[in-house]
Parts: C-alpha cells; structure tokens; sequence
C-alpha cells in the first residue's frame, strides 16, 4: 500500500461525516496501492477473508446499520469486473455458509474527519480496536505473512 484514508462512499459531498446516520454513505477506506507490489485480486482476498465478514447485511461486527454494509467502490471498469468475477467464484465454492451480502457500487469518497485517520495506531489500546479490529490485524499477518508490513 502507498495510502490508506478512512472515508465515506456511495453518498454526496454534502453528507460526508460521521455524525450523518441517514447520509446514503457507507464507511470506507480509499486504498491506493502498487500493483508491482500487491495485486486488486490480492486486495479483494484479503477484504473478503481478513477485513470483514461479507455475509453480514448493513452490519459489520457490533456496528449496524446501512453505513456499515459490504460495499467495493471499484475505481475503473476493470476492477468492477473483477469483484463481479471473484465474487462469482466465491458463491460457486460455496466459500460461505451464507450468502454474500458484498454489493459492488458506485460513488464518489470523501475522507472521514481527521481524528479518524490513523485511528488505530493513534489509539492501540482503545477497547474497540483491540477487540475488533487487532484480531483481524492478527489474521492478515499469520494468513498473508509475505503481504503483511507492520
């Protein structure tokens, strides 16, 4: 990764913020990589394995509600086919008991409120992050150890 910015998408400019419940946006990191060293179809594994659950509806561990739904806001066409493509492939694997609940949608990002950037190395010991968010940190590091970088 070169950057990674804590944001809403899928919402207008205008309701860009985190106190806007009923903002059409879903909360979303704008990750700018390169593909020399990490590919898309890398980053859609890890987002699909390590990052969340994408069964859940409007839902992401103890956060509900339509903000935290399973979205991909891809950048290009090409990126919006390969999502469509490896989630094809995650339903005839039957790689989950459930259904995916991951929709691929469109819109623009606007970056979260600064104090929410670098939230976790900011606040290592916030209770949210060590029970939510460090176990997932943990299982990008023993399932991906040649992509991880503390």
């Amino acid at each position: 990764m070169t950057d990674v910015v804590s944001g809403y998408a899928g919402g207008s400019a205008a309701n860009a913020h985190y106190d806007d419940a009923d903002s059409g946006h879903a909360e979303a990191v704008k990750i700018t990589y390169d593909p020399k060293q990490i590919s898309y179809g890398q980053l859609l594994k890890i987002f699909f394995t390590v990052a969340h659950d994408p069964t859940q509806v409007n839902r992401q561990g103890p956060d509900t509600g339509p903000s935290y739904r399973s979205a991909i806001f891809p950048q290009n066409a090409g990126q919006a086919r390969a999502a469509r493509a490896f989630i094809a492939s995650l339903d005839s694997a039957h790689a989950y008991k459930k259904p995916i609940a991951t929709r691929i949608e469109s819109g623009g990002f606007y970056p979260a409120e600064a104090y929410h950037q670098d939230f976790a190395r900011k606040h290592p010991l916030y209770p949210y992050i060590v029970v939510n968010d460090r176990p997932k940190v943990a299982a990008l590091k023993s399932r991906y150890p040649s992509l991880f970088k503390a």
